[in-house]
């Protein structure tokens, strides 16, 4: 052979195989043999943080992601909540600051790798652990389990989730590099294999053989025996000050061979209304931290953001306690995603172990006080009704729950009439605790009382007989953790006089988030006079007020705080957006999170409030006030937490 055609062919080869080089796709796996994950033929481990998309407005995300990368992290872990994109049955929703594949698009461009936790349950102190409350439309459904019913819907859903997520998966060119199968099983007193191997084999028929799929549990063997399942990697979680050497054996129970994984290292904690806000020194994060990346463990910060529960969509723990709005965490990026001394520690651990991106850190977003907001009282809830029932009276002889009625969130009122007359006081009461979760009662529209879920069951009344009795159920949040995540919420057992059961009811589904969108309140305060009520309380109302923010004034509008003063609970909107629940009150929370995103320069900002128990507009200030500072760990009356911090007790 002549050099000339030896030189062609071997350049025929290596051309070859540089074509062959391209061609190969990217890989991710688990390499059991070296105890680590492999990425593109490669030894790899990945330092990770929690985001929730769906606590963060849209306009936030790239802010909030650079700030991630920027402390070091190749990863970042999200939830997606089933009941945020699909809130009635066959209805989906992937746009706006619910656009999946925008986040994860996002998130693959800033450089940072995906772990995906899609559910069907997620926990995340989200309402219901993020399945949909329409389940309950079947009232005996076995939630998380084999039942006919869920798995149905499941099936159905995943089959909408998981397609639109296959593109994004590292093989097929995106970021996501695990895909979590349910959450933390281990923990639920279901312990039904059939239930997570129909999960395995539904996650592998839309995502494909090569995926990572992993389970997540307590790092306790107990917890592994039922969260573990062949064929889905199982890791642990687990917050600072544990053993970490016996944490990670737990996980040896399960997984022998393969990487050291801590899903979930908790930075901070949840809080309740009515508990202190829960804090973690930075120190003890970093050192744990330290401890874990020392012996070559992947970590995933659990929150390294926490967000906001906007609107209705927090959870609550049993024995029944609500979260509040504020989804802070104590994370190392606050609530508003300014940067904190935790956020610079954890970045200075992993310096240590890793290379930490060079260059400026997003700053922290500047904050803007606006001021005192003079509020005007429009209508109450009972003079509204009519507006906010969009679908009308419902009567029945017995009160049906929120599922009946089709109301996911908010409120329903039930009306009855007073039976016979009580010219004494009289308890109106739910023995069986059937007040889901906080009811307020009203008597010919004088407020008389506050039933609460677990902690107030009975209020007296007086009244004469044919009396119009109005309770005002408020959806405080359904339950997301343990056995008692079936909450079906308003009146769930009859609710009694004296000793005898109330009926013939008169229910309104109440549209309150649409009408303060649409503008539909009225402009003036009722003509007739309250009477004064016997225990100073005033009706459920609502209250309206606005501000403007200077057209051409460089950098505004800005984030802000609000804070309430002298108003005692309930709800408020900004522009139609719902920021979420206020109860400064009981706290630990008086400051609600304003994103800089809903507000505006061309058009004055429009503020409701639906002040649910008292008012201070007859005795002091009728104000709201936009203030630069965030107040989360105010007194409050009861100084321990619902539950000890990092605690996976089964329940």
């Amino acid at each position: 052979m002549s050099a000339f055609r030896l030189n062609t062919v071997i350049l025929m080869l290596m051309l070859l195989l540089f074509e062959l080089s391209l061609g190969e796709s990217p890989s991710f796996s688990v390499d059991y043999e070296n105890n680590s994950f492999r990425k593109d033929g490669e030894q790899f481990r990945y330092i990770s943080g929690s985001i929730h998309y769906s606590r963060i407005p849209r306009a936030y995300w790239r802010d909030r992601l650079l700030k991630m990368y920027m402390a070091g992290l190749n990863a970042i872990q999200t939830y997606v909540p089933w009941n945020y994109h699909e809130e009635s049955p066959g209805r989906y929703d992937f746009s706006g600051d619910k656009d999946l594949e925008g986040f994860l698009k996002l998130a693959q461009e800033i450089g940072l790798l995906v772990i995906l936790r899609p559910g069907p349950y997620i926990c995340a102190e989200w309402d219901m652990g993020g399945l949909p409350a329409w389940l309950l439309n079947k009232k005996n459904i076995v939630l998380r389990s084999s039942d006919p019913d869920y798995i149905a819907a499941v099936d159905k859903w995943m089959g909408k989730l998981l397609p639109m997520m296959k593109p994004y998966l590292y093989q097929n060119g995106g970021s996501i590099i695990t895909v979590q199968v349910e959450n933390e099983y281990g923990s639920y007193f279901a312990c039904d294999f059939n239930y997570m191997r129909h999960l395995s084999k539904l996650f592998r028929a839309h995502l494909g053989d090569e995926v990572v799929l992993f389970t997540t549990d307590g790092a306790g063997v107990n917890y592994l025996k039922c969260g573990s399942m062949q064929g889905l990697y199982a890791t642990v979680d687990f917050g600072p000050g544990a053993n970490i050497t016996a944490a990670f054996q737990a996980q040896r129970y399960a997984e022998p061979k393969g990487p050291l994984v801590n899903s979930e290292f908790y930075t901070g904690w949840l809080d309740h209304w009515g508990s202190r806000h829960s804090v973690v020194s930075s120190a003890a994060v970093a050192k744990s931290l330290s401890h874990m990346l020392a012996i070559g463990a992947n970590v995933n910060m659990y929150m390294f953001i926490g967000g906001s529960n906007f609107g209705y969509w927090n959870g609550a723990n049993s024995p029944y306690a609500a979260q509040p709005t504020s989804y802070d965490y104590d994370a190392p990026l606050s609530e508003a995603g300014d940067l904190t001394e935790k956020y610079f520690a954890i970045r200075d651990v992993i310096r240590m172990y890793s290379k930490v991106p060079e260059g400026p850190i997003p700053p922290t977003t500047p904050k803007y006080a606006y001021g005192s907001v003079k509020m005007k009282k429009l209508q109450t809830v009972l003079d509204a009704t009519e507006t906010l029932s969009f679908s009308g009276p419902v009567k029945s002889t017995y009160p049906q729950t929120f599922t009946d009625l089709n109301q996911g969130f908010g409120f329903v009122l039930y009306r009855t009439k007073l039976p016979v007359n009580c010219s004494q006081p009289t308890p109106l009461s739910s023995p069986l605790n059937g007040i889901h979760d906080r009811a307020y009662v009203s008597v010919d529209r004088v407020a008389v009382g506050v039933l609460e879920r677990n902690k107030v069951l009975s209020v007296n009344v007086t009244g004469k007989a044919g009396s119009q009795l109005d309770i005002l159920v408020e959806n405080m949040g359904r339950i997301n953790y343990g056995r008692d995540i079936n909450d079906f919420k308003g009146l769930v057992s009859n609710v009694t006089l004296g000793k005898d059961s109330l009926t013939h009811w008169t229910m309104y589904s109440l549209s309150i988030d649409e009408a303060v969108r649409n503008g539909l309140l009225g402009e003036e305060p009722p003509t007739r006079t309250d009477q004064a009520s016997p225990v100073a309380l005033s009706p459920p109302a609502f209250y309206k007020g606005s501000f403007i923010i200077p057209y051409g004034i460089p950098d505004l509008p800005q984030d802000t705080y609000v804070k309430l003063p002298g108003w005692k609970k309930g709800q408020i909107w900004i522009n139609g957006f719902n920021l979420g629940r206020y109860w400064p009150a009981r706290g630990p929370q008086v400051t609600l999170f304003v994103p800089a995103s809903i507000l505006s320069t061309a058009a004055p900002n429009n503020v409701t409030v639906l002040e649910l128990e008292v008012d201070p507009c007859s005795s002091q200030l009728c104000t709201v006030e936009f203030t630069t500072t965030p107040v989360l760990n105010a007194t409050v009356s009861e100084h321990k937490p619902h539950r000890r911090l990092f605690s996976k007790d089964f329940l």
